[in-house]
């Protein structure tokens, strides 16, 4: 069970370590209503905050893993090109489904005699 009414000392110790664990909303979830209150009002606890993410992000820096998006792109590109490809067919169906079919015998009654 956690501490209840933890200072704001402990509190910092508390986000560092979630901070690095990546796990933030298990710490805000963990706050009672008088520690936000707290943590709030504190000038303290942000500056410590911003020293804690400057470590954790110098200390972890070469641990870091970044998304390879290469996989994402090529997916949305083939399924922007897919809709365009439709797009562009269900308009030349919809032109030639508008368009009337000229038959010799109207061109005769059209042409004077």
């Amino acid at each position: 069970m956690p501490d209840i009414n933890r200072e704001i000392q402990e509190l910092l110790v508390d986000y560092a370590g979630a901070l690095r664990d990546g796990c933030i909303p298990a710490f805000l979830k963990s706050l009672t209503r008088e520690e936000a209150k707290r943590i709030a009002s504190s000038r303290e606890f942000w500056d410590g905050t911003e020293i804690a993410r400057i470590l954790n992000s110098a200390g972890f820096a070469n641990q870091a893993v970044f998304p390879k998006v290469d996989l994402f792109i090529s997916r949305v590109d083939a399924k922007i090109s897919s809709r365009l490809k439709k797009a562009r067919a269900s308009s030349r169906s919809k032109r030639s489904a508008h368009a009337k079919p000229v038959t010799n015998t109207e061109n005769r009654a059209e042409k004077p005699i």
